[in-house]
């Protein structure tokens, strides 16, 4: 009865012309028994909404949606029960013989336009020390987290695409170095941003002519009790754009805010800003000189139709 239930709840969260499922369970009780095996059932060049619900368990696979098959949501029974995991990390050697680097770490490529996910934990479970391990390489356009959760250490969430446009709400995102990272132009909703090491919770490589790179608005910034001197970002590339808005920033964080990425010359460009955060380490007072606090008017440019377009999310 339970996961009828929360089926049930879950189904009227989408969208009323999502009307394919596909179940997947451990158990045997679905469709397919593994996260796989359901996308490649997704016919190629879809153009219908397909919904794969999952329940919950562990699913040890190394995902990949193609990116002919759009329209596709990802349905966890419950956020914390249904995990997709897997540990691939830079200096493995693969099945084929090639080395894992960043780009080929992942535990989840999304190559797919229009998708969407809730309730499900992404993972890389590599390990503290493992160096970069990506959990999800999202490098779709018009991509949709919600309720979701992003778990591992360096590197986890690779937004590798210039041109996708991502919006997360209510997420929970752990990681040590450089957690969120990439070229897209992402908003984060009231997410949960968690640091498990001195180091940084950002590194944007935003293209010079894009205005938005990452919006954090609303969120919340912690980190583990022996983090004390974490940086909101560093810039990956020239141009790199991150603007924190209505932010608690926990003690964790650095009181200068941002670092300079080994005094290289990419903080010159940087488009580095706040806007009324608050908590122990959101003082302006203390940040770096080249990073701003946007004024009354300018935070007015901050808003889903300037970022995102033709494109609303929450619809």
């Amino acid at each position: 009865m339970k996961i009828l239930v929360s089926f049930l709840l879950g189904s009227l969260m989408l969208p009323a012309f999502a009307r394919q499922k596909i179940t997947v369970a451990r158990d045997g009780s679905g469709n397919y028994t593994n996260v796989q095996a359901a996308f490649d059932a997704i016919p190629l060049n879809n153009k219908e909404p397909v919904t794969v619900y999952i329940k919950n368990g562990i699913y040890k696979e190394k995902l990949h949606l193609d990116s002919s098959k759009n329209f596709v949501t990802l349905m966890g029974e419950d956020k914390s029960g249904t995990i997709l995991t897997y540990d691939d990390h830079t200096g493995k050697v693969s099945p084929k013989g090639d080395t894992i680097n960043t780009r080929s770490s992942w535990s989840f490529m999304i190559r797919a336009d229009n998708f969407s996910a809730m309730n499900i934990t992404f993972q890389n479970d590599a390990g503290f020390t493992a160096g970069q391990a990506v959990a999800v390489e999202s490098d779709g356009d018009q991509a949709v987290f919600k309720n979701c959760r992003f778990i591992g250490n360096q590197d986890i969430l690779f937004t590798n695409n210039e041109r996708s446009r991502q919006y997360y709400e209510n997420c929970y995102i752990e990681g040590t170095t450089d957690f969120i990272f990439g070229s897209s132009t992402v908003w984060f909703e009231q997410c949960h941003i968690h640091s498990k090491k001195n180091s940084h919770v950002t590194a944007a490589s935003t293209p010079k002519e894009h205005e938005f790179g990452y919006i954090f608005n609303d969120c919340l910034l912690t980190g583990d009790t022996s983090v004390h001197n974490a940086s909101l970002g560093r810039p990956w590339r020239p141009y790199a754009s991150v603007v924190y808005i209505h932010c608690f920033i926990g003690p964790h964080i650095r009181p200068e805010g941002w670092s300079n990425w080994n005094n290289s010359d990419n903080y010159k460009t940087t488009r580095y800003a706040e806007y009324k955060n608050y908590g122990p380490s959101a003082d302006p007072a203390k940040r770096v000189n080249w990073s701003r606090q946007l004024t009354d008017e300018e935070v007015k440019r901050y808003t889903l139709k300037n970022v995102f377009g033709n494109w609303d999310p929450l619809k």
